[in-house]
């Protein structure tokens, strides 16, 4: 997310995130018109549930010996957790220390068994040893030719590549850009690859104020179409393309040797919107929508970020524009298992069970998940799948499940 601002101006822009053209060289790979006709797998019951309920589960790992890291966004903690025991150790502590943290949220694979915190309220990319120790940081806010560069992760490789999503051009005056580029950033060189670009969903701009005193405030259509994008341990980038005709979406996969792979077209029954489906994206946008500020004063660009807020300066569902029919996924829809299958999390009924596509290396698809109700996928480990389940309360369970043979 850029935003370039003329220096002298004291301004700020305000995003909220709900949670195009394509490299050329594709190698198309048709798939047979029977490969829809998919078994659907049901996950059994869980094979281990920690004890202890969260406030936010915002992000987790799972380490080498079979323990996972949790961040709990929302209860400012991090720890490392034994799910077959429900022992746990919290690690760091709140605050703005070398071994601390505010608003703990995405955790992500290092090389070494190491892991990344992405450490929202101090704006920064924290490694952290399989020990729980605390080592080097960096900003996620990186000087740019023209503003600044937010370094958010969307995933990393088993060599340490961090990959992002940038957004640039954000002025309203010039229009909105209708693609972004998914980039690896590597941190010992400090160089950027783009990879891929990805259809953005549509937004809204609105501005107030005037002359040195601006502020612009940008915030997504609701459930409109947009690619979502990840990325496995071996760099291979896997985008889920949303396409310009309704009803279908195919997988793209970008190699680190060049090679693009696409998959066939897959159907999918579009779910029309109604009053449920519009509360439940609302209070999603509410609890985990991601917002981002940034400010230029006199020159000086700074940024900060954090994830929910509530339905504070969010209108009702009548304040937003709303589309007919659901798109067959949205943003941060596909996560990349240690076999190097993508999975993509589709839109299904407010009261429907979490129905999840599976695609091959070669990008047809293989199988379909039904997930539990009120379950999300939280992440992978070598033999599981992690999901997190909501309460009633709101509290957040987290359950290990075996990853099923597809």
């Amino acid at each position: 997310m850029t935003r370039t601002l003329r220096i002298g101006e004291k301004s700020s822009v305000q995003l909220l995130v709900a949670a195009a053209a394509v490299l050329a060289g594709f190698l198309w790979l048709p798939s047979p018109a029977a490969a829809q006709d998919v078994q659907e797998h049901a996950l059994a019951g869980p094979e281990a549930t920690f004890p202890e309920g969260f406030s936010r589960l915002s992000g987790m790992r799972e380490l080498a010996d079979g323990r996972v890291m949790v961040a709990d966004g929302l209860g400012q903690v991090l720890v490392i957790a034994d799910l077959a025991s429900g022992a746990a150790d919290t690690i760091g502590a709140e605050g703005q220390g070398p071994d601390e943290y505010r608003e703990p949220d995405g955790l992500f694979v290092l090389p070494g068994d190491s892991t990344l915190l992405v450490d929202l309220g101090n704006g920064r990319l924290t490694a952290i040893a399989p020990d729980g120790s605390f080592g080097e940081t960096t900003p996620i806010a990186q000087p740019a030719e023209r503003g600044l560069l937010l370094v958010l992760p969307r995933a990393t490789d088993s060599a340490g590549g961090i990959y992002f999503q940038q957004m640039g051009g954000m002025g309203a005056a010039r229009g909105l850009p209708d693609s972004a580029a998914v980039v690896r950033f590597d941190r010992a060189s400090g160089a950027y690859d783009t990879l891929a670009l990805v259809k953005m969903p549509e937004r809204k701009v609105s501005e107030s104020g005037g002359g040195n005193e601006r502020n612009v405030m940008m915030r997504p259509v609701p459930l409109s179409a947009e690619d979502a994008w990840s990325v496995g341990l071996d760099g291979r980038v896997a985008v889920a393309r949303a396409g310009t005709k309704q009803g279908e979406y195919w997988i793209d996969w970008f190699l680190p040797d060049g090679q693009a792979v696409s998959g066939t077209p897959t159907k999918y029954r579009p779910v029309k919107i109604g009053a449920a489906e519009k509360q439940e994206w609302v209070q999603n946008l509410g609890s985990d929508g991601l917002r981002v500020m940034i400010t230029n004063d006199g020159g000086s660009m700074q940024a900060s970020m954090s994830r929910g807020g509530g339905s504070r300066g969010l209108p009702d569902v009548d304040g937003f524009d709303w589309p007919d029919a659901m798109p067959a996924f949205t943003s941060n829809a596909v996560q990349v298992d240690p076999k190097g299958y993508a999975w993509v999390v589709r839109e299904t009924a407010a009261d429907e069970a979490p129905l999840v596509d599976v695609f091959g290396p070669d990008g047809t698809l293989k199988a379909r998940v039904r997930l539990p109700k009120a379950c999300e996928i939280a992440g992978f480990g070598t033999h599981a799948v992690y999901l997190v389940r909501t309460d009633d309360l709101d509290f957040q369970w987290l359950e290990r499940y075996e990853l099923p043979t597809l």
